[in-house]
């Protein structure tokens, strides 16, 4: 079992709120899935799980999505923070990557946890530098972080 499923998340919540689903939270619930692609049913899916049992590849998807934003990003921060390169389904950094292209305007909103995101992309800036992955991967990591930069600014 991960620490950070042990750890108090520092948020603006109730306490137990990690213990609830995004349907709970967001008292939405969205019904059976309209298609049935891998993505629509897993998010829908994924809406019903609690979020103490969300893994890296969850939150990556739904993060991808602009999906309960406002519960997700404090726990893919504290991800991130044990591990910026934190890896889903697709390499390592996919999080992150996830993180930093989300939806502008929640940004915009949360300029708390946006601040909290360039810091650490920041303290862990010669970790992104040095990892041994594709040239490609570190670009997006770099170029993703460049505009998401430009939220608050």
């Amino acid at each position: 079992m991960s620490n950070s499923k042990n750890k108090q998340i520092k948020t603006k919540f109730e306490s137990n709120w990690t213990s609830k689903s995004l349907e709970s939270l967001e008292k939405d619930i969205w019904g059976e899935p309209k298609y049935d692609s891998y993505l629509v049913t897993t998010c829908h899916r994924l809406r019903k799980k609690e979020l103490k049992d969300f893994n890296i590849e969850d939150l990556r998807i739904m993060i991808g999505q602009n999906i309960g934003l406002k519960f997700l990003i404090p726990l893919a921060i504290d991800r991130l923070k044990e591990n910026i390169l934190a890896e889903g389904d697709f390499y390592e950094g996919d999080l992150l990557k996830a993180v930093l292209t989300s939806e502008a305007a929640y940004w915009r909103e949360d300029k708390e946890s946006w601040k909290k995101i360039i810091d650490l992309f920041n303290i862990n800036i010669e970790t992104l530098n040095n990892t041994d992955t594709i040239s490609k991967i570190r670009k997006e990591w770099f170029d993703a972080f460049s505009e998401f930069e430009k939220f608050n600014n």
